[in-house]
């Protein structure tokens, strides 16, 4: 990978070709604020990485050496929104026309326990860096694009290198999630490989990852799902002893390697994209009773469980050798997203165990999912008033007549209009 890694800056080792975010007027209001009196100001970490691989940017960080109550007093003073979001920590919020920008004073750790850090502030940039958990997320650089880079993390940057800043086991019992976001970086970021020095300090400390919060934990996780490779990196986290500790029922690597094959890469319909939950599903293996247990473990919402819960026990198989009326019944029953999360769960099972599939059997899936996007539910043509106008009393027997009738007009294909299933339902219960 070839990097723009040349500055005039003597004390420099990079150079970030020109930016729009970084000239953005939104970005300048917030830079000039912050150094109205004179002190250096810089963009620090994931922007600058992302930058010199000319990613998209996400979020735009920026430090400092004042301390936060003078940098809200900057951002103040030039009439910009500012919210202390972490001030204990040396962290404020500014905002400008909707952008954000989380500006952090440089800080050192004075006492650490693997899930928090008591800080203290200082004007030193390369104590700032120390503290970080990876060398490419240690990287900082000024508006003219000049990156300092105190730990080789250019270097690591162009050839696909995930290296902990320094000793491997004492950045992670600091703060035990970079064990997990190691193997997160490592999916985004890394190429085979993996650091040995990193995967010994992880496996060593694989016991610890029970002391974080389920959210902390899912956050990750569901950013390793959602790499270009997830099931490469799930192999190596089982190898190394932690996906025991934060996912057991992870068995279906192979599943998940279909998946993330067919939700990115294998056709282009715009429905289909990848998403955590339903790659979560291909991974595990488990019931309703599993699920319950995984969605308290990383504190899924409601809906999350709901989904998860839908692909880990089908209610439907969906198979498009079943034909066409057994999918548009589950899809009358089930809804189209649901069918097509089990059609995706079904086709990968089925690519993990033999991935040379005939031309017209990928066309039946395909065709399958676009079944899916072309679904219009059905309107069952009688409603409770129907029933009541033939003389039977309010009560559970309307509802039974309904459901009766309403199964007769399924299994006729959702043909049969109003008239038609009138008459089926003066005929009484058969």
């Amino acid at each position: 990978m070839k990097l723009d890694i040349l500055s005039p800056n003597p004390l420099a080792l990079g150079k970030v070709a020109p930016q729009t975010w970084m000239t953005a007027p939104e970005t300048q209001a917030v830079w000039d604020a912050l150094t109205a009196e004179g002190t250096e100001v810089r963009f620090i970490g994931g922007c600058v990485r992302d930058a010199l691989l000319k990613r998209p940017i996400r979020d735009i960080d920026i430090a400092t050496s004042d301390p936060p109550e003078t940098v809200m007093a900057l951002l103040e003073r030039a009439g910009i929104r500012v919210i202390p979001t972490g001030i204990d920590h040396g962290t404020v919020t500014a905002v400008v026309e909707g952008v954000p920008f989380e500006i952090t004073t440089l800080r050192v750790d004075i006492e650490t326990d693997g899930r928090r850090a008591k800080v203290a502030f200082t004007d030193d940039w390369i104590a700032d860096a120390s503290r970080r958990d990876f060398t490419i997320n240690a990287f900082s650089c000024n508006m003219g694009g000049d990156v300092y880079d105190p730990f080789n993390g250019l270097a690591d940057l162009a050839y696909g290198r995930v290296r902990f800043v320094g000793n491997a086991r004492e950045r992670i019992h600091e703060d035990v999630l970079r064990l997990l976001r190691f193997f997160r970086f490592y999916a985004t970021y890394g190429q085979p490989p993996a650091d040995i020095e990193a995967l010994n300090a992880c496996r060593a400390a694989a016991h610890k990852l029970p002391v974080l919060s389920g959210e902390r934990v899912r956050v990750e996780m569901f950013r390793i799902l959602m790499s270009p490779s997830p099931a490469d990196v799930i192999v190596l986290m089982r190898g190394n002893d932690v996906l025991e500790n934060v996912l057991p029922e992870a068995d279906e690597a192979g599943r998940l390697r279909a998946m993330s094959w067919l939700d990115s890469h294998a056709f282009n319909i715009p429905s289909v994209k990848p998403h955590p939950i339903r790659r979560l599903a291909s991974l595990v293996k488990t019931d309703a009773g599993g699920v319950e247990v995984i969605a308290g473990r990383f504190r899924l919402s409601a809906r999350q469980k709901k989904r998860l819960a839908a692909l880990a026990e089908p209610a439907w198989e969906i198979d498009p050798g079943k034909g066409e009326t057994a999918l548009r019944h589950a899809l009358y029953h089930a809804g189209p997203d649901t069918v097509r999360d089990l059609g995706l769960q079904a086709w990968a099972g089925e690519r993990s165990l033999d991935p040379r599939q005939t031309q017209d059997r990928t066309e039946s899936w395909i065709n399958l999912l676009h079944a899916c996007d072309d679904w219009e539910t059905p309107v069952f043509p009688l409603r409770g008033r129907d029933v009541l106008a033939l003389g039977i009393s309010h009560g559970p027997q309307v509802g039974k007549l309904l459901k009766a009738i309403e199964r007769w007009w399924e299994d006729k294909d959702f043909r049969p209009d109003h008239a038609a299933c009138l008459e089926k339902l003066k005929e009484g219960p058969q």
